[in-house]
C-alpha cells in the first residue's frame, strides 16, 4: 500500500507545489501524494518553469486549500514554512507531522531562488524517500511483462527508450527536438517509463539525463535489442534530429 504524503505551505504557490510534483517524479510508485496552502494562490510561473527544466511534469499542479483536504487519511504531512507548521499542529490527525523550513523564493522572484529551492527540495525529498524505503523494507521494483509492455505499447515511448538505449544518455531537450514533441507531452511520457521502472535519472548541472535503469532485467533488454536490430528504421528520422542539434548538452563521464 502507498504511503500517503501531504506538503502544505501558506499559498501553494512554490515550495509545497514543486516538493508535490518531485515525489511524485522521483517515488510516485510509494507515495500518493498532495500538496495545500493555508493560504492558496496560484502557482508561480517561475515554480512551474524550474520544475519544466528539470524534466519534472507539472500538469496536474495547481492550488489547494488546506481545508479541503485535511479530513482525508495521511501518513504523513509536511510543512515547508513555520506558519504553516503553526497552523497543521492539530489537523490531519494522527498523520505523522514533520516539520521543514524553507525559505520562500516567492518574494524575490528571480529565476535563481526557486532554481536553488527546487535543489535543497530534491535533495531533503531523496533522503526522505530514501529512508522511508529502509525503513519499511521495500524489495526493488519487479518488472510485471505486462507492464512493461503497456509502457512499450506507446509509440512515443517505444521511441524514447530506443533513443536512450542507442545513445546511453538523453535530457528532456534533446528528447523533445528528436521526438518533435512538446517538453509537457515528453516530460509526462518519461515520468510513465520511470515509473515503470524501465529508465533511470542522474543530474548534471542543470540538466536531468535519463539512460536505462540498471537493474533492468536481461529480458527486458533484450526485448529492446532485438526490436532495434529487427526495425534499423524506427527511429531513423529521430536520431537525424538528434545529430543535427548543435546545442547539446554535454555529458560528463563519472
Amino acid at each position: 500500500m502507498k504511503r500517503r504524503v501531504l506538503f502544505v505551505c501558506t499559498a501553494n504557490s512554490a515550495r509545497s507545489l514543486m516538493a508535490e510534483a518531485l515525489l511524485k517524479h522521483l517515488a510516485g510508485d510509494r507515495f500518493e501524494v498532495a500538496s495545500a496552502g493555508t493560504e492558496p494562490a496560484r502557482p508561480h510561473p517561475l515554480a512551474l518553469q524550474v520544475l519544466q527544466e528539470s524534466g519534472i511534469p507539472v500538469d496536474d499542479l495547481h492550488s489547494k486549500q488546506l481545508t479541503t483536504l485535511e479530513d482525508q487519511h495521511w501518513d504523513y504531512v509536511i510543512t515547508l514554512c513555520e506558519k504553516a507548521a503553526n497552523e497543521c499542529g492539530t489537523l490531519c490527525q494522527p498523520a505523522q507531522q514533520i516539520a521543514w523550513d524553507f525559505p520562500d523564493p516567492v518574494p524575490g522572484n528571480r529565476h535563481v531562488n526557486f532554481a536553488q529551492t527546487l535543489k535543497e527540495l530534491r535533495e531533503r525529498i531523496g533522503l526522505f524517500a530514501l529512508v522511508h524505503q529502509k525503513e519499511t523494507g521495500l524489495k526493488p521494483l519487479e518488472y510485471n511483462p505486462v507492464t512493461v509492455f503497456r509502457a512499450l505499447g506507446d509509440a512515443l515511448r517505444l521511441a524514447t527508450l530506443l533513443l536512450i538505449r542507442e545513445q546511453k544518455k538523453l535530457c528532456v531537450y534533446e528528447l523533445t527536438t528528436a521526438l518533435a514533441a512538446s517538453q509537457p507531452k515528453v516530460s509526462r511520457h518519461l515520468s510513465s517509463l520511470k515509473e515503470a521502472g524501465l529508465l533511470d535519472t542522474e543530474r548534471q548541472g542543470q540538466w536531468i539525463f535519463y539512460d536505462l535503469h540498471p537493474q533492468l532485467p536481461p529480458w527486458v533488454r533484450r526485448v529492446l535489442d532485438e526490436t532495434s536490430a529487427s526495425h534499423p528504421r524506427l527511429i531513423e528520422q529521430e536520431t537525424r534530429r538528434l545529430h543535427g542539434m548543435s546545442d547539446r548538452p554535454v555529458v560528463r563521464v563519472v
